[in-house]
């Protein structure tokens, strides 16, 4: 990091502030800018200074850390951390947006991943932001001749937080075989493994890359990569068969993105 990383810390027991303090106070990167013990203060303080990180604390009286973030907002959202001494709130955490959850009492081990995971974060997000600049100067002046070329590409989801066992752990999307639509929920088929997370079908599809998950259904998302092949159906419609053997219909009004897809060269 070219700058220290400004740290805010945020939680309404005293001990566990002077924790956080002591576990970040030896990191040359960190430069921790202040401490709240409850919520109205954090949302002030994240305004007031624009703290880069924050440790927030998942459970406080009166407004809970994730109230905390709703009163905040997206354009003002640093990088959070949450804080709990409950594993149950880690999925809901991943779902608001956290970068990363710990679990008191803290183990050294487990603090420093996930400082070091926002510490990655934040590097990366200053350096697709100068990237994005320097694009933009360069439009500006006439240096490049593709516009195309400097219009910052979608970020796409990478990883999605799944449960199982009671345990809360980050899945890599790429080993998604097909997502299927249940309600309110979706149910994310890996191999002979089901893992089933709050959402639509709508909302994920966008979070997805294009060039590999296409939606082939109202009900259904499929990693191109594994099907195997396509069967004619009736009324224009087609079977998707992947490579586990399992059958999906392919609509008729989405088959010419799918035929698209399968189009592409190698």
């Amino acid at each position: 990091m070219t700058t220290r990383i400004r740290t805010l810390i945020v939680d309404d027991e005293a001990a566990a502030r002077r924790c956080l303090r002591v576990l970040l106070d030896d990191d040359p990167d960190i430069e921790i800018v202040g401490e709240c013990r409850n919520g109205p203060d954090a949302v002030a303080a994240v305004k007031g200074l624009a703290p880069d990180l924050v440790f927030l604390d998942v459970q406080m009286p009166g407004m809970n850390g994730f109230d905390v973030l709703t009163n905040i907002g997206a354009e003002r959202m640093p990088v959070v951390v949450f804080v709990t001494a409950y594993d149950r709130y880690a999925l809901r955490a991943f779902e608001a947006h956290a970068l990363d959850y710990v679990l008191k009492p803290f183990t050294n081990r487990r603090f420093n991943a996930a400082l070091e995971r926002a510490k990655a974060h934040l590097e990366q997000s200053e350096l697709a932001a100068l990237t994005s600049r320097i694009c933009e100067l360069l439009t500006e002046r006439g240096g490049t001749r593709d516009s195309s070329a400097a219009r910052p590409q979608p970020e796409y989801r990478e990883r999605v937080a799944v449960k199982s066992d009671e345990r809360v752990f980050l899945l890599e999307v790429a080993r998604i075989d097909w997502i299927e639509a249940s309600g309110d929920y979706l149910v994310l088929h890996v191999g002979k493994q089901r893992f089933t997370v709050r959402g639509r079908m709508k909302d994920m599809e966008t979070k997805l890359d294009p060039q590999r998950f296409v939606r082939i259904h109202r009900s259904a998302i499929v990693n191109i990569e594994r099907v195997k092949e396509l069967q004619p159906y009736f009324h224009g419609d087609y079977m998707v068969i992947m490579n586990d053997g399992t059958t999906l219909r392919l609509s008729r009004r989405r088959c010419e993105a799918f035929e698209r897809l399968l189009a592409q060269p190698l």
